[in-house]
């Protein structure tokens, strides 16, 4: 008797863990610019990135969302009257928007 338990406990500790679901991903415009640009460092064949191909990849992955962030504070730049900021005020704004972004990632 103590046998078949044994054996009904291992197999359904055996089916537990083949059927969990791994942990859900964080959505793209949340994961850290870091995580985002390691994820996606695979080659054609699927295979992680390594040495200096993997470096030119972070590199280029990292200068393109900074253009996106810049991006997205450039569309952000408007005034109480939702006209767009112009001389020292957009570039107050742009520094203070884009030293906020790095900051959240």
């Amino acid at each position: 008797m103590s046998r078949l338990t044994a054996v009904l406990l291992t197999s359904l500790f055996v089916a537990s863990s083949a059927f969990a679901q791994p942990p859900a991903a964080e959505p793209a415009t949340q994961a850290s610019p870091d995580s985002s640009c390691e994820a996606k460092a695979v080659d054609k064949n699927g295979k992680p990135l390594a040495g200096a191909a993997k470096s030119s990849f972070m590199k280029k992955c990292h200068g393109e969302m900074s253009k996106m962030s810049k991006n997205d504070c450039a569309t952000k730049a408007m005034d109480k009257n939702g006209k767009p900021l112009a001389g020292a005020a957009k570039n107050s704004f742009m520094k203070k928007c884009m030293a906020d972004a790095k900051a959240a990632k």
